[in-house]
């Protein structure tokens, strides 16, 4: 071997050792899109459909309620904490919600957008209650957001199987599935518009505004952001709020597609919620993440979902996926 080959062969070695050790140093920033991409190619040559118009505008609205919840989730993980209350919530919301709005509606059957505002209303209170309840826990008496959410999911789901006594809930207006859950706005369905404006107004609160500065500062070194001037525990309560006001809309917009106020409804979305933010780059440990790296998290698990849905692949399976997906996050990140 002469000197010339010995060179290109080092030169190639070293060439290869620099891409290898790019590819470790970003292997967190590349995990998403390179397992987006890899669900895209695997499922269109598992089906047909999955690539059809008519079917990626259903995993498109058919994401709405996820992505919502997920940007709540994200506001806490970036803050340091979880909220594994969520789920509960939405339920919650989705039967009180029905129940006031079938009462109001029964009592004024004409005025339809009277029962509709009642039942956001109460939406509201419900998210803002948990979410107050889960920030006070946390901030003040010192309960680990694991343990406050985990309490206050089952605290809420047993108020929900109470009020619901276990059954559906009817005898909402019709208006309400006619707007927010099958309403289109300029050709685009409504429940997406919403999600898509609140992406926005999430993504505006967090990159551009003290409070979003707070959050990232709180979440990333508590006792600096403290020292600071970050008045942490009101930043922690402030972020669980809006996590329960925005899983209160998804509730409210489910509510609205399915026709019926269900105590079930939201028993996967804590998994889930927190898988599209561990996916999409947000760490646990918290300070780190970014809005739109979520909403594509929260389109990979539906697109797993639709994929294995179209190749007849059941629910179980599409539970390991997650799951699956999840724990593949979780060691990119970690090591």
């Amino acid at each position: 071997m002469n000197s010339s080959t010995a060179a290109e062969i080092e030169g190639a070695g070293a060439r290869w050792g620099q891409a290898l050790s790019w590819l470790i140093r970003n292997r967190q920033s590349l995990a998403l899109p390179v397992m987006f991409l890899a669900a895209l190619v695997i499922f269109s040559l598992g089906s047909e459909r999955f690539l059809t118009a008519d079917n990626l505008t259903n995993v498109g609205r058919q994401s709405v309620y996820l992505l919502i919840v997920s940007l709540g989730q994200f506001i806490v993980i970036v803050n340091g904490g979880l909220d594994l209350s969520v789920g509960s919530v939405v339920s919650l919301t989705s039967v009180v919600g029905s129940l006031v709005m079938a009462a109001v509606f029964a009592a004024f059957p004409d005025a339809p957008m009277l029962a509709i505002a009642a039942g956001f209303a109460m939406s509201v209170v419900i998210g803002t209650g948990a979410g107050v309840l889960n920030g006070l826990g946390v901030s003040f008496l010192r309960i680990p957001p694991f343990m406050m959410t985990l309490g206050m999911s089952s605290v809420l789901f047993g108020v929900t199987l109470f009020m619901s006594a276990g059954r559906p809930i009817y005898g909402m207006p019709p208006l309400l599935g006619e707007i927010f859950g099958f309403g289109r706005l300029g050709g685009f369905p409504v429940p997406v518009l919403a999600a898509i404006a609140l992406v926005v107004i999430v993504y505006v609160v967090m990159e551009w505004t003290r409070f979003g500065r707070h959050i990232y500062a709180a979440g990333g070194n508590p006792r600096a952001a403290a020292l600071s001037g970050v008045r942490t525990g009101r930043v922690t309560i402030a972020g669980f709020v809006l996590c329960g006001l925005l899983a209160a809309v998804s509730g409210f917009l489910l509510t609205a597609r399915l026709g019926t106020g269900e105590a079930n409804v939201g028993s996967s979305l804590p998994l889930e919620s927190i898988a599209a933010c561990v996916i999409s780059g947000v760490a646990l440990a918290g300070g780190q993440g970014r809005t739109f790296s979520v909403m594509i998290g929260t389109l990979l698990i539906l697109l797993v979902q639709n994929g294995l849905n179209l190749m007849e692949v059941g629910a179980y399976a599409q539970t390991m996926a997650t799951g699956a997906i999840l724990i593949f996050a979780m060691a990119i990140a970690r090591h």
